[in-house]
């Protein structure tokens, strides 16, 4: 089917999913999780075949992002289950005036319509997204990278026969066949089809939506997130929070890609960082890309200008001395993506400083970043991290896949 054709099909079954109630969205929930677990073989079988057409063409982190097992896929529906059990957001009443002539104006939260997500090689976001969009209402056209897209097939026609099978139209659910850059450009161009585009994932694909799409797009940002490592820090507590941020699953936007330490702890911290990270719980070291002072205190990789505005998605950490918390927050501004940061340190004053200048989606202080994540805010499965400031930031869950626009009752005003 072209991406017009299916297009048009989404456009098309967007009515029925406005008007489609919480208990009919919720029934089609659950009955899409259970024929996820239903297929589950055919999804193994599909997704061994793009792991096997992608080995030796792409790393081994971003093959674990590829991978699917029996417990991912009970993860994926389990996370659509959770979906169901989460508050409707459409047609919530946001706020609520009576004005003197008698008008009662409600600002009410409602669909988007279509939205389109534009994805890479992250099996796992097909169920997410198809999941949050339909229970916000909208119908959901999908578009996935080459290396995930056997896998996306088998779990989309999942997903639909679970649809159907609640009384939803199966067309409210399109996954894009062609994996081509032309099939992204149709996307960006849908002028009239196309209500809200999400891209999700690297650098070059994010910037090519927010550059030439012609249709509204939610920006979700790369990660290049950082640890600073105050001079009040406890450094076992910075130790644990680094290795987690870091190792716990480098492939993943909220993992730390940058570490800055005060100069007063550097020579103390920088030797333990050094054999936590080589020897570090998760079994594989990581890289430390150094700058010049760094290098002084302990062996390591010089780092490369670039390396402190790259995401590595990888075992590798670029590691900054900074002179004061106001060269940590002016390097993070300068280089920072807006994802999330963090600060490790005993004194409320520092910290306090840092999350409020730091302009950031998500700040932290004495916590990993890795908790960027709208499960773990309690969200439910999550659409990405947006890093803009209009309209959501941070983890988009229901209510930021919603609109809103006023409805306003009357007894026969005139102006």
């Amino acid at each position: 089917m072209t991406t017009q054709k299916l297009l048009q099909k989404a456009k098309a079954a967007k009515g029925a999913m406005s008007l489609a109630d919480t208990k009919a969205k919720n029934c089609a929930l659950l009955a899409m999780a259970d024929a996820l677990e239903t297929h589950c073989a055919d999804i193994l079988t599909a997704n061994l075949q793009d792991m096997e057409a992608a080995r030796g063409t792409v790393s081994d982190v971003m093959l674990d992002r590829l991978a699917l097992s029996p417990d991912r896929v009970a993860g994926m529906a389990q996370g659509i289950r959770e979906a169901a059990q989460l508050p409707d957001p459409a047609g919530a009443v946001l706020s609520r005036a009576e004005r003197p002539n008698g008008l009662v104006i409600e600002k009410t939260a409602v669909p988007m319509g279509v939205i389109a997500i534009i994805y890479e090689s992250r099996p796992n976001v097909t169920s997410d997204a198809a999941a949050l969009a339909l229970k916000a209402g909208s119908s959901c056209v999908l578009r996935c990278g080459k290396e995930a897209h056997r896998s996306a097939a088998a779990i989309v026609a999942a997903l639909r026969e679970g649809l159907a099978a609640a009384g939803l139209p199966q067309d409210a659910l399109q996954l894009v066949e062609d994996t081509s850059r032309a099939s992204a450009n149709e996307l960006m161009a849908a002028r009239g089809y196309v209500d809200l585009l999400i891209p999700r994932g690297g650098a070059g694909l994010i910037r090519a939506c927010v550059d030439n799409a012609a249709v509204p797009v939610l920006e979700t940002g790369t990660g290049i997130c950082h640890i600073y490592v105050d001079r009040a820090a406890d450094l076992d507590m910075a130790l644990d929070i680094v290795e987690n941020a870091k190792c716990s699953r480098p492939s993943v936007c909220n993992a730390a890609e940058v570490c800055l330490v005060h100069r007063e702890v550097a020579g103390e911290f920088l030797p333990r960082l050094k054999e936590r990270l080589e020897n570090n719980r998760y079994g594989h070291p990581v890289q430390l890309r150094l700058d010049a002072e760094a290098a002084q205190i302990i062996d390591g990789t010089p780092a490369e200008p670039g390396d402190f505005d790259t995401e590595f998605l990888d075992y590798i950490l670029a590691v900054k001395v900074v002179d004061s918390l106001e060269e940590a927050v002016g390097h993070i501004g300068a280089h920072s993506t807006g994802h999330s940061e963090a600060i490790v340190t005993a004194d409320e004053g520092a910290a306090r400083q840092f999350l409020a200048q730091v302009d950031s989606a998500a700040v932290y202080w004495n916590a990993s970043t890795r908790f960027t994540d709208g499960g773990e805010f309690g969200l439910g499965c999550e659409m990405g991290i947006s890093t803009q400031k209009l309209h959501a930031r941070g983890p988009l869950g229901l209510g930021e896949l919603c609109s809103y626009k006023y409805v306003i009752k009357g007894g026969g005003q005139i102006r």
